[in-house]
């Protein structure tokens, strides 16, 4: 199964590819879609034509995105709002299944820990994936929730064989 993992923002929206064969975990691709600067409709329609793009090149099985947290800034908290609705509709449009989970859960998943620092993140998705050397934080974090996926899918497709 190929599962893409989406981390949601609206400068950098992180994505990581990864192919999940029972317990065995690889890296296949990550990277980011930018939006660039300008009106808030044209930069939503940029990361919705780069993450089809990535979608399309690498024809994932299902996908999992995660949820945003409300913070201080609530103009903010909207914009990343509408930075996850493009990251939800890109791969329901490929007619995928989508799973979403938790910042906390994604770090208890792939670190151990819900309050994970960035860097123990990247540390704990290099070792998961070896070879996996993502550029950004969200691309790590991206991988990191596509991990987080095949973790939660697995006893799933157990309990259903």
């Amino acid at each position: 199964m190929r599962v893409i993992g989406i981390d949601p923002g609206l400068r950098q929206m992180g994505w990581g590819v990864i192919d999940v064969d029972g317990s065995r975990l690889a890296h296949v691709a990550s990277g980011i879609c930018s939006s660039g600067d300008g009106e808030l409709a044209a930069r939503l329609l940029e990361l919705h034509r780069q993450l089809t793009e990535v979608v399309a090149i690498y024809r994932p099985h299902a996908a999992a995105v995660e949820q945003t947290f409300v913070n201080r800034d609530a103009a903010g908290t909207l914009k990343l709002g509408q930075a996850r609705g493009v990251a939800l509709l890109v791969p329901a449009q490929a007619g995928l299944p989508i799973g979403e989970y938790a910042p906390n859960t994604v770090k208890k998943t792939v670190v151990g820990v819900g309050h994970a620092a960035k860097a123990q993140i990247l540390h704990m998705v290099r070792l998961q994936l070896p070879g996996a050397a993502p550029d950004t934080p969200d691309a790590a974090d991206a991988l990191a929730v596509a991990i987080c996926h095949a973790h939660h899918v697995q006893p799933d497709r157990r309990v259903r064989a």
